[in-house]
């Protein structure tokens, strides 16, 4: 990760390369369906974001209900982001 760029533009870049999209079309509001993203792909783009960021992310990928870690909008996926990556001190 570059340091001009921000969390926000790195899981906005990982996201649109699993839904296939530019990064101009996701937005924070965003959810993982609405942009396309099957649950395989909400795994693969979990495993990019865990790589970028060097943190663990508490999510069931056989089950995301469950997981502690809310996925419902990229803006919630995000501030999770932040939380783990300031709890993990990377």
């Amino acid at each position: 990760m570059t340091e001009t760029m921000t969390v926000q533009d790195r899981v906005i870049e990982i996201i649109a390369e699993q839904a296939l999209l530019e990064p101009s079309d996701v937005t924070l509001d965003s959810t993982p369906e609405s942009l396309g993203i099957d649950s395989l792909g909400l795994v693969e783009s979990i495993f990019a974001i865990e790589e970028a960021f060097d943190i663990s992310i508490p999510f069931n990928a056989n089950d995301p209900s469950e997981s502690d870690f809310d996925i419902s909008s990229v803006a919630s996926i995000i501030a999770g982001i932040e939380t783990l990556m300031k709890e993990q001190g990377s």
